[in-house]
C-alpha cells in the first residue's frame, strides 16, 4: 500500500537533488499513433535514481504531452516506488524568455569601449535592474533609465522553470539507490498519421494494381528514435477537451523509406492495429511513408452513372432540355480472392493509366472511409468527357387529392444518352422517387432498388445515342 504524503514533507521535496534523464538514457521505445492527432508514447529509460525522496526532470519528452495522461512506472525497483507530484516544464528557454524572468531582478551590462590610446578596446561592467520587457528593454542602472541595451546582458544563473527543452519534472520516493529501469508513457498531440494508396488501372480498365502508403506526420516538438511504430485504425472516442495551448509549426521534410516493408494487421477492441515490421525514427517536424500493402491485378468495375433528383416528380418544368452530366465510378472488392482481403484504414485513393506512350496519367481521386474486409470500395474519378445526357420532362398532370394523399403527381420524362466513344457503353440512371411511387410505362427495364430509389439501364452504342422514356405517378 502506497504510504500517506504528508504536508510536512513537501519542503523535503521540494529541495531533493535534481536527476536529469535524457535520450542518453533512453533503453526503448514505443509509438502507437491514432488517427486525429494523438499517440500514445512509451520511453523506457535507465536512471540511477537515490534512495527516498528525489525529483527526475525527464527530459526530450513531447513538447504537446498531455501531462494528466502520465504515468511513471518502476520496471526494476518496484517496492516503495511512489509518485508525489509532477510538473511539465514548456518554458523554453531563449534569449527573451531569460530577459523576461528576469523582471525586477539585477543582471550585469557588458559594453566595450575604445581605450585613450586608440588602439583596442576595454570592457566595462556595470550592474542594473530589469524593469520591463514589454515591447522593449527597460533597464534601471545606477545613475540613469536606458530603453535598450548599451551591451551584452550577463545573468547570474537560469531560472529553474527554465528549461533548455520540454520537461516532465516528477517528485518521486525510490525504494533504492541504483540504476533502475524506468517507463513513462504518456498521450501527446502533433503526431498523426493518413493512408494514401495509388491505383494503376490496366489498359483495359478490368483490373488496378493497389499500392498503400501511410504518412507519418510528426509536430510533436520531440523526436522518437528507434521506436516500435505501431498505428491504429478506427474512430476512437475521445472526451471533449478546452483547446490546447498553440505551438509553432516549422516547415516540414518529405522523407520516403528506401525498403518498402510490410505492417502487420490485427484486430484491437472495435479498431484494427497495424505495426511496422523494424524499428524506425520520426524526427522533429518530419513527413515520413512507409509501405502498408501491395496488391496486383485486382478485378475491377467500371459505371457510367447518371443521378436524378426527388424535385423533378412535385411539378412542371417547362424547359426545353437539361444537360446532365454522367459520373465515372471504379469499384472493387476488398476480398483474398481479389488479391486484397484486409482491413483498409480511410485515405485518398488517386488512380492513375498509362496512356499510348506508356506514361502514367492522373484520372481521378476519391476518398474512401475505413473499409472491412469482404467489403466494396467504391470510387467516383470525374464526369465523363464523351458521354452526356439531355433530360426533359415531356408530360405533367397534377392529379389532385387521392384519399389520404394530399398531393398525386403524374410526370413524364425523356432522357437522351449521347456516346462519342468508338466502342459501346452502358449507363445507369439512378432516379430517387419521393412518397409512394410507381412507374406506369417504362422504354426500359426498372429496378427498384430501394424504397425510394428505382434504376434504369441503357446501352447506348458507339459513337451513337440511345433515348429513354418513362412516366411515373407520385402519392405524397
Amino acid at each position: 500500500m502506497r504510504p500517506t504524503l504528508l504536508l510536512a514533507t513537501l519542503p523535503a521535496l521540494l529541495v531533493a537533488q535534481e536527476t536529469t534523464t535524457t535520450l542518453k538514457d533512453q533503453k526503448a521505445l514505443a509509438v502507437t499513433i491514432y488517427n486525429e492527432n494523438l499517440a500514445l508514447v512509451k520511453d523506457t529509460r535507465e536512471v540511477r535514481l537515490p534512495k527516498g525522496e528525489a525529483r527526475l526532470a525527464f527530459q526530450e519528452v513531447s513538447a504537446q504531452i498531455r501531462p494528466e495522461t502520465a504515468l511513471l512506472r518502476n520496471l526494476t525497483h518496484p517496492k516503495d516506488f511512489w509518485v508525489s507530484e509532477q510538473n511539465f516544464d514548456f518554458d523554453l528557454l531563449t534569449p527573451q524568455k531569460l530577459l523576461e524572468k528576469y523582471v525586477g531582478e539585477k543582471v550585469t551590462v557588458v559594453r566595450s569601449v575604445p581605450n585613450a590610446e586608440g588602439a583596442g578596446a576595454r570592457e566595462i561592467r556595470e550592474e542594473a535592474t530589469v524593469l520591463a520587457t514589454n515591447g522593449g528593454t527597460v533597464l534601471q542602472f545606477a545613475d540613469r533609465i536606458e530603453t535598450s541595451s548599451p551591451g551584452r546582458i550577463v545573468y547570474p544563473k537560469v531560472p529553474g522553470n527554465l528549461r533548455a527543452r520540454p520537461t516532465l519534472v516528477i517528485s518521486l520516493n525510490s525504494g533504492a539507490s541504483q540504476t533502475q529501469g524506468l517507463e513513462l508513457s504518456y498521450l501527446t498531440g502533433g503526431l498523426s498519421w493518413r493512408a494514401d494508396y495509388v491505383a494503376n488501372l490496366s489498359s483495359d480498365e478490368k483490373t488496378l494494381d493497389l499500392s498503400g502508403w501511410v504518412t507519418l506526420t510528426n509536430q510533436s516538438g520531440a523526436a522518437y528514435p528507434n521506436a516500435t511504430l505501431q498505428l491504429v485504425a478506427g474512430d476512437v472516442n475521445r472526451a471533449r477537451q478546452r483547446p490546447e495551448r498553440a505551438t509553432g509549426v516549422v516547415a516540414m521534410m518529405a522523407k520516403m523509406d528506401a525498403a518498402a516493408p510490410k505492417m502487420a494487421e490485427e484486430t484491437l477492441f472495435e479498431y484494427h492495429l497495424y505495426t511496422l515490421d523494424h524499428p524506425t525514427t520520426l524526427a522533429v517536424n518530419q513527413t515520413k511513408q512507409v509501405s502498408l500493402l501491395s496488391a496486383s491485378a485486382v478485378p475491377t468495375r467500371k459505371e457510367y452513372l447518371l443521378q436524378g433528383q426527388t424535385y423533378y416528380y412535385s411539378g412542371s418544368y417547362g424547359n426545353l432540355g437539361e444537360k446532365q452530366k454522367v459520373g465515372v465510378f471504379v469499384e472493387f472488392d476488398n476480398k483474398e480472392s481479389s488479391h486484397l482481403g484486409m482491413p483498409l484504414p480511410k485515405g485518398v485513393i488517386r488512380v492513375y493509366k498509362r496512356d499510348s506512350e506508356g506514361r502514367a496519367q492522373f484520372v481521378g481521386e476519391d476518398n474512401m472511409d475505413h473499409t472491412p474486409k469482404n467489403e466494396v470500395v467504391r470510387l467516383k474519378l470525374g464526369d465523363a468527357f464523351d458521354v452526356t445526357a439531355l433530360r426533359k420532362q415531356s408530360d405533367y398532370k397534377s392529379l389532385g387529392r387521392q384519399g389520404k394523399f394530399g398531393f398525386v403527381h403524374e410526370s413524364a420524362f425523356e432522357v437522351e444518352l449521347k456516346n462519342a466513344k468508338k466502342e459501346p457503353i452502358t449507363v445507369s440512371i439512378l432516379e430517387p422517387m419521393p412518397g409512394d411511387w410507381e412507374v406506369l410505362q417504362s422504354s426500359h427495364a426498372c429496378t427498384k432498388e430501394a424504397a425510394g430509389t428505382a434504376r434504369f439501364k441503357v446501352t447506348v452504342p458507339a459513337e451513337g445515342s440511345a433515348t429513354m422514356t418513362y412516366r411515373v405517378r407520385v402519392k405524397w
